[in-house]
C-alpha cells in the first residue's frame, strides 16, 4: 500500500489548515504512521507568508513549531500528489471540487467528516477572534487528526 499523502485546505492557509497539518503530523508520529502532509489555501491571499501569529502560539502550546510553514495555494497537481484532500469548510470543499481535474485520484471531504458526531460540520474559523478561538480550532483539528490516523492504520 502506498504511503498516504494528506493535504489540509482552508481559505488562506494561515490558520486552520496549518494547524490541521501540524496536528496530523504529531498524531502520525505518535502512532508510528509514515505519511506525507501539507496544507494549502484555495485563495492566494497569503502565499509565502508564515501562519497567523495566534496559530503559531497555539501550536507551540502543544510543543509544535509551525513558524517555518509558508502559505501556498492549491494547485491542480495536488489532486494527483495527495491521496486525501481535506477541507476545513463547505466553501473550500466546493472550491476544491470546482478546480479538481477530471479523473483525479484524491479523496475529497470535509476534515470533520472523520470525527464521530461532527460529520458535515466546518472547522471553527478563528480568524476574527482571540487566542481562545484558535484553541477551539486546535481541538477540532486534533480530533480529526486522531480519527484520520486511526483510519489510515486500518
Amino acid at each position: 500500500m502506498p504511503e498516504p499523502a494528506v493535504l489540509f485546505v482552508c481559505l488562506g492557509n494561515i490558520c486552520r489548515s496549518p494547524l490541521a497539518e501540524a496536528a496530523f503530523r504529531a498524531e502520525a508520529a505518535r502512532a508510528g504512521l509514515k505519511a506525507q502532509a501539507d496544507s494549502a489555501g484555495t485563495a492566494n491571499y497569503h502565499i509565502g507568508e508564515p501562519p497567523d501569529p495566534r496559530a503559531i502560539r497555539t501550536a507551540a502550546r502543544f510543543g509544535i513549531d509551525i513558524s517555518g510553514y509558508r502559505g501556498r495555494q492549491v494547485q491542480r497537481a495536488d489532486f494527483e500528489r495527495f491521496s486525501h484532500i481535506l477541507a476545513a469548510d463547505h466553501t473550500n470543499l466546493a472550491n476544491l471540487e470546482r478546480i479538481a481535474p477530471a479523473g483525479h485520484g484524491a479523496r475529497l471531504s470535509l476534515l470533520l467528516d472523520l470525527v464521530p458526531d461532527c460529520a458535515g460540520q466546518a472547522v471553527a474559523d478563528p480568524w476574527y477572534g482571540d487566542e481562545e478561538g484558535f484553541l477551539v480550532t486546535w481541538n477540532e483539528v486534533s480530533a480529526a487528526a486522531r480519527a484520520l490516523v486511526t483510519e489510515l492504520q486500518e
